[in-house]
């Protein structure tokens, strides 16, 4: 059989056991490939590659060098190798490296495809290193249609930069880039939580209320991250009706737990314990929640009358402190994408890198 035919058959013979996810069999048969003629660009990116995949990335770096010290080498196979070195110093970490290998291979003004590529390995290297500006600054350079497939991850690298300026009391800036995050993604629920805030910190309460109920008009869900906070609102404007009434409205159009408690609070500071409780235990009846018999019980125990005597009461906190405890065990948060969960809400997922797939847990052990 002549040469060509067995480089062929090895390299085709690599393809079908990567498509078959037989990893150990492809890198046998692409070195067998390059044996026949060690020429072979494609074998070599491939074989490579398969390194990098199995973590074996000073290799892939390796393989990657020599090609690109090779005379002979084209424009666009050089772009090529470029572009894969460039993964090889993202994967272990040499984040510089590759950051000046992106940046020199836009500047040799590559291929519409290949620029693209760049722009967007070097958007999530900056979200690496958490420079959040500068990844904003990498998709302006973009196309409108090349943009867009990143405009879920655009709308919260501003909305960091929107939280960092809350925090440091510029309000200005921080609505600038609430701004611009809503022309990538007017959908995030994240960004009327920040503005919020941020009309909280100027003592805007009206204006923070409204963004609070759009953030639930968004997503309902997040009720547990919006109503406290409106209560402070309420408080604040002295309108403690048009809370109750609010707070009404939720729990008829999308009851959660963190609504009904908040509802039977206002219950108990207007009509009293014995009424707040019973409105509770009916809630529960149609919608049980660890979260809400905790509740429950912590105004029994704070009611319980001396005619039942300290072992009626510490037998209610002995239970309560069992349930407590569950609830804290319990994650009150989890990704949609890989199913990470935790008590802490984080919009990029730590698991996965994603952003804004993490809602909060419905259910028994949830809203």
């Amino acid at each position: 059989m002549r040469p060509g035919a067995d480089l062929s058959q090895e390299y085709f013979a690599g393809l079908d056991y990567l498509l078959n996810e037989k990893v150990d069999e492809a890198i046998e048969s692409f070195i067998r490939a390059l044996e026949i003629n060690s020429d072979t660009i494609p074998a070599h990116l491939a074989l490579a590659k398969l390194f990098r995949r199995k973590g074996d990335v000073d290799r892939a770096i390796r393989m990657h060098q020599n090609l690109l010290a090779r005379p002979d080498l084209t424009h666009d196979d050089s772009l090529r190798v470029q572009m894969a070195l460039a993964r090889d110093y993202y994967a272990v970490g040499l984040l510089d490296r590759a950051e000046n290998l992106l940046l020199e291979i836009i500047r040799q003004k590559p291929p519409a495809k290949t620029r693209c590529n760049a722009l967007s390995l070097l958007i999530k290297l900056y979200e690496k290193e958490g420079e959040w500006a500068q990844a904003l600054l990498t998709a302006d350079k973009m196309e409108p249609d090349e943009q867009r497939e990143f405009r879920v991850e655009l709308a919260h690298y501003c909305c960091e930069l929107a939280q960092a300026d809350i925090e440091a009391g510029d309000s200005r800036q921080a609505r600038q880039y609430l701004k611009t995050a809503a022309s990538y993604d007017d959908g995030q629920v994240r960004i009327f939580l920040l503005e919020a805030r941020l009309e909280q910190q100027q003592a805007r309460w009206r204006q923070a209320i409204k963004s609070f109920k759009k953030a639930h008009e968004r997503d309902p869900l997040f009720i547990r991250e919006t109503i406290a906070e409106l209560q402070v609102c309420y408080a604040a404007l002295d309108q403690s009706k048009d809370c109750v009434k609010y707070l009404k409205k939720l729990m008829a159009e999308s009851p959660s737990t963190s609504a009904m408690l908040a509802l039977a609070e206002q219950i108990r500071d207007q009509r009293g314990s014995y009424a707040a409780g019973s409105y509770i235990t009916e809630e529960l009846k149609k919608r049980p929640s660890v979260k809400g018999f905790n509740r429950l019980m912590d105004i029994h125990i704070g009611d319980t009358s001396s005619e039942d005597g300290d072992d009626g009461q510490n037998r209610l906190q002995v239970l309560r402190g069992l349930t407590g405890q569950l609830e804290l065990s319990k994650p009150v948060y989890c990704c949609n994408s890989c199913g990470f969960s935790g008590r802490l809400l984080h919009w990029h997922c730590p698991t996965c890198k994603r952003w804004g797939t993490t809602r909060p847990i419905q259910g028994l052990e949830g809203e």
